[in-house]
């Protein structure tokens, strides 16, 4: 009679957590993309939640990135101000959600993807701070040898 009591009380709690476990398993088959930014970037924190929204996990690391730039092989010329780790691809600055996905799907033999500079209404310069502002912005494919061919372009 006990277990039948205790059973009657559990069921209710093994309902909730089989519910609750959903989007942690939805969150762990996402994608993880790996983050340096500053720590005080409002810009950066919106490209995150930016990949977030489209579909990304992400571990950010607020402790700068130029150091993260340089080891994953990025010039200093295509800098922005953040980058990232995806599937041992690099993805510097404000690229689109939709390109790293496409980049992940294509997987060409790169370095990985650059947006340089901050070019306002790219993923995180798009806020109510910008106003309806966009300016064109090409995102870059970054080979081993730091050549550079135009991805996607973004008018």
């Amino acid at each position: 009679m006990q277990r039948r009591t205790l059973l009657k009380r559990a069921a209710p709690l093994l309902a909730l957590a089989s519910t609750a476990t959903l989007p942690l398993a939805a969150f762990a088959a996402a994608p993880m993309v790996e983050i340096w930014k500053d720590p005080n970037c409002g810009c950066c924190q919106d490209w995150v939640k930016h990949l977030n929204k489209n579909g990304f996990a992400t571990k950010v690391h607020d402790e700068g990135n130029a150091a993260a730039r340089t080891r994953l092989g990025v010039p200093a010329k295509l800098g922005s101000c953040h980058t990232g780790l995806i599937g041992g691809y690099a993805i510097e600055g404000h690229v689109p959600a939709r390109e790293v996905r496409r980049l992940l799907k294509e997987k060409p033999k790169a370095v990985g993807l650059a947006v340089p500079g901050m070019p306002v209404g790219s993923p995180g310069m798009d806020g109510p701070a910008y106003g309806d502002q966009r300016d064109p912005y090409d995102v870059l494919l970054v080979l081993a040898d730091g050549s550079t061919s135009v991805y996607q372009s973004y008018r």
